[in-house]
């Protein structure tokens, strides 16, 4: 009997033993276990979504040239699909409001809907002060508006903004009834479509002369204006053509020259 019972004691004590020793190499192993490497800041960086830039120019724009390369490099942008975010927020609308618009270009461009200037030159709140008339021409109420950007808000830039495929001068070198004011924009058009005429323009390259012909034909008038020649003449204003083309986006500047 005795040895009965030691032997179930040995057994016991072997169970108890071994038991001890499985579960302190267990806890042995969760310590040691291998830990997921740190991840490495360059690894994250890449998988992170790039920060999108936010657009931002000078408070002010003195001299035409600069004028001039601020709106070639947002129409390289607009081009090119990588166009930036706007602050268009309630602080910038209100900054607007309480000290004023500094615009650093004129633009006086056609209404057509496919031709907006903020969006093709990639501008914000506060950067252009835009006319918009069919045909891009010039009457008295242009030319005050005209004025007012370079005599009151000293814009240094002034560009007549023509485009490909304009209606207005589509419909005046087709010629035919032209209803109610529309005849006031044609009348405006019609000596640019005779000069490409003159030319020998025919099909539709005579509408994109038309087209180029009318944008200097609205300098001239723009340049008779006695403001506007004054700040011409003392270097402070620019004023230039430029012409857009509808489906590669692109804007040509001069493009008659």
């Amino acid at each position: 009997m005795e040895v009965f019972i030691l032997k179930k004691l040995r057994t016991s004590a072997v169970f108890l033993l071994t038991a001890t020793l499985l579960i302190s190499l267990l806890a042995v192993a969760g310590c040691t276990s291998p830990q997921k490497s740190p991840e490495k800041a360059s690894d994250k960086d890449a998988s992170a979504p790039a920060k999108e830039s936010v657009y931002q120019r000078p408070a002010e724009i003195t001299s035409a040239d600069a004028a001039s390369k601020l709106l070639a490099e947002g129409n390289k942008r607009f081009t090119s699909g990588s166009v930036l975010k706007k602050d268009l927020g309630t602080p910038r609308r209100e900054e607007l409001a309480t000290k004023g618009q500094k615009p650093f270009a004129v633009i006086l461009t056609c209404s057509d809907s496919r031709v907006p200037p903020e969006l093709l030159f990639d501008q914000a709140l506060g950067d252009l002060f835009v006319i918009r008339v069919a045909g891009n021409v010039v009457s008295p109420i242009e030319m005050g508006s005209i004025e007012y950007g370079v005599e009151h808000l000293k814009s240094p830039l002034v560009v007549v903004l023509g485009h490909e495929s304009c209606g207005a001068v589509k419909a005046t070198v087709d010629g035919g009834e032209a209803p109610g004011s529309i005849g006031s924009i044609v009348d405006k058009i019609k000596p640019s479509a005779e000069k490409a005429k003159a030319a020998g323009a025919t099909g539709n390259a005579l509408y994109e002369k038309t087209a180029d012909e009318n944008i200097n034909a609205m300098i001239a008038e723009i340049n008779k204006s006695p403001i506007i020649k004054h700040l011409t003449e003392s270097g402070s204003v620019k004023v230039v053509g430029a012409k857009y083309f509808l489906t590669s986006g692109e804007v040509v500047f001069n493009p008659a020259k």
